[in-house]
């Protein structure tokens, strides 16, 4: 649906984005991660036909954005951090303008009405934007991106504002959305992003760093693939029970957190997923499972580890570098003290 193939863009001497590459099929949802100033708004721009490449090619569902933008944009629904909207407008005056603006050929009212009830604005259609809070501004850009039903949405930090009911509803959305569109989603709650989106693509200093779903992503980065069981149970027995399992490498007791339970840490076999066999196992066995969580790196984890920046590794070592310089000055200052107090005690 979407090709990206070595794409570039340089603004004077500075190259925010380093040759691009990477394809979004039909009905993916994927999710565009990266601090501030890696490029991914860039990207997205570019898709959009809003900026200009300075070399590569990007095609929306066949149709080069350069040489064919009309086709292009026609395939595409926008929405930018800050939505594009005329605040003197009532809400369903503006669909209807943005509707002739994208000269749609859906039968106008029942297409808008539609979209109306869709993102839940329907009863603040004659309402005029500038009155409205920034929640539901923010949901008329919304509808906006959706006039004329296009294949591709790109949606740039699209709950930004909203309340944490109306995130739920827009997630919910973009999930159903998901299913007849190709979805890119930029967005800063990373947690927002794993619920939603079936792949993730983190982009670092204009250059793509990762490109995987988060479940591969942390096996891949993660050094520590245990799971932890917090278990109602007699110690000895669990224990015995749960190393006999086929797949599992090894079991440790951690201790009981909580009265009547005992908390293990049970180590696969590289490549098998163990969790539906050890519940099974917990179950047969008559006791109560209170709690299984994994020690793989959450989505959060993968992201600061990959976009680290240099500053940041000097930073900490100089912050290691200076401690152990403190630690040397307190030690020779001790050694100090301990000298002078002998000669006092000889004196």
């Amino acid at each position: 649906m979407i090709e990206v193939t070595g794409l570039s863009k340089r603004y004077g001497n500075h190259l925010a984005v380093d040759d691009v590459n990477f394809s979004i099929n039909k009905g993916e949802i994927v999710g565009f991660l990266g601090p501030n100033g890696a490029g991914k708004s860039t990207i997205m721009n570019i898709i959009t036909g809003y900026l200009s490449l300075t070399q590569g090619e990007v095609t929306v569902d066949g149709y080069d954005v350069t040489e064919n933008p009309e086709e292009a944009k026609k395939r595409i629904g926008y929405l930018p951090e800050i939505p594009p909207l005329y605040v003197d407008m009532k809400v369903r005056e503006y669909l209807n303008f943005i509707y002739d603006l994208k000269k749609v050929r859906f039968p106008k009212k029942p297409h808008i009405d539609e979209i109306l009830r869709l993102v839940k604005i329907d009863h603040v259609q004659n309402r005029l934007i500038k009155n409205l809070s920034k929640g539901y501004r923010q949901r008329v850009g919304f509808a906006q991106a959706l006039v004329g039903n296009p294949d591709v949405l790109i949606l740039d930090e699209p709950t930004v504002g909203l309340d944490p009911k109306q995130i739920i509803e827009i997630r919910n959305l973009i999930a159903k959305l998901g299913r007849n569109h190709t979805i890119i989603l930029s967005s800063h709650i990373l947690s927002e992003v794993q619920a939603v989106c079936e792949r993730v693509i983190i982009i670092n200093r204009g250059q793509i760093i990762a490109d995987d779903t988060p479940n591969n992503l942390s096996k891949k980065l993660s050094n520590d693939h245990s799971l932890v069981a917090r278990i109602v149970c007699e110690e000895k027995e669990m224990y015995k029970a749960l190393n006999a399992i086929n797949g599992v490498k090894s079991v440790n007791c951690l201790g009981s957190k909580e009265e009547g339970t005992f908390d293990f840490a049970i180590v696969p076999e590289e490549g098998v997923d163990i969790r539906e066999i050890v519940y099974k196992r917990i179950v047969e066995r008559g006791k109560t499972l209170l709690s299984l969580s994994s020690n793989e790196l959450s989505l959060e984890q993968i992201f600061l580890s990959l976009t680290e920046t240099d500053n940041d590794v000097a930073r900490r070592k100089l912050g290691a570098g200076e401690a152990e310089e403190n630690s040397a000055e307190e030690a020779a200052t001790a050694v100090e003290i301990e000298i002078i107090e002998e000669s006092e005690e000889q004196e």
